[in-house]
């Protein structure tokens, strides 16, 4: 998917909101669990019921991979669930991988030809030669690890240089080399507010993928104040707040509620 193709059904949806399938298992409703594949039959009703209301999906792939091939066959299932059913939904993968370069080689062929997804979260950690492997296939996306949310971010990311420039602000601008802001994406944090404003100092044109909306915490209202701009430039993300609204018979109608309360929000910070 291109960014014209993005940017058409965000505009056309009223939203920019990303539903995190980050399936657990032990936490879905017991009378799935009598189901073959109950991953897969709930990831199915989820969006079923979010769809309307979101452009885009991302399987976090900790929680198929930790159950081994019955996982990542209900990965596979949900992807493919999406594509032929939802097609206009962009689909993020979020890996987090980065290697040295021949091993990035075999994770973007594992996740962009394999499984078919439009995006790929990358750690950029390891530099240049663990990253463009994953560039430079046609419609898809390498999302790269900038500003995050969590307490462990203070270790590293904010640490300044000896111009004073902090390791996220080096870690973009020098990225923003290997690729356009028409197939490279930042992850930054929701709970991050005001620092959106240096995001956008170094990354003025790149769309940035936002978690922490909702159960960490984030305002959508400060992403949108400092982090949008004119062709909206933002996926924010919303998992257990979304996929967990009921752990009852109504799951899925429960998650279509707070999807839409989301859009509803979106659309009228659109409006502004």
């Amino acid at each position: 998917m291109n960014r014209k193709q993005l940017v058409d059904n965000i505009r056309a949806k009223r939203s920019f909101l990303c539903v995190g399938l980050d399936t657990d298992i032990k936490k879905i409703p017991a009378h799935l669990l009598e189901k073959e594949d109950p991953i897969f039959e709930f990831n199915k009703a989820i969006i079923d019921a979010t769809a309307p209301y979101c452009v885009a999906y991302k399987p976090n792939l900790a929680f198929y991979e930790c159950m081994g091939v019955a996982g990542w066959i209900a990965l596979e299932k949900t992807v493919q669930y999406i594509k032929k059913n939802y097609p206009d939904q962009f689909v993020i993968a979020d890996a987090k991988r980065g290697d040295i370069g021949n091993t990035s080689k075999m994770y973007a062929r594992a996740l962009f030809d394999e499984l078919d997804v439009d995006a790929v979260t990358v750690a950029p950690y390891m530099g240049e030669d663990s990253v463009t492997p994953f560039l430079g296939h046609e419609g898809k996306w390498v999302i790269l690890l900038a500003l995050t949310s969590n307490k462990g971010s203070l270790d590293f990311q904010l640490i300044e240089d000896k111009n004073g420039r902090r390791l996220f602000e080096n870690v973009i601008e020098k990225s923003s080399q290997w690729a356009t802001p028409d197939e490279l994406m930042y992850v930054v944090g929701a709970t991050r507010g005001q620092l959106f404003e240096d995001i956008r100092r170094v990354a003025p044109r790149s769309f940035l993928l936002v978690p922490g909306v909702g159960a960490q915490g984030g305002s959508l209202e400060e992403v949108v104040k400092y982090g949008m701009i004119d062709d909206c430039g933002l996926l924010v993300n919303s998992s257990r707040g979304i996929i967990y609204a009921s752990a009852d018979t109504d799951f899925a109608e429960r998650a279509g509620e707070e999807a839409r309360k989301l859009r509803d929000q979106m659309s009228q910070l659109l409006d502004r």
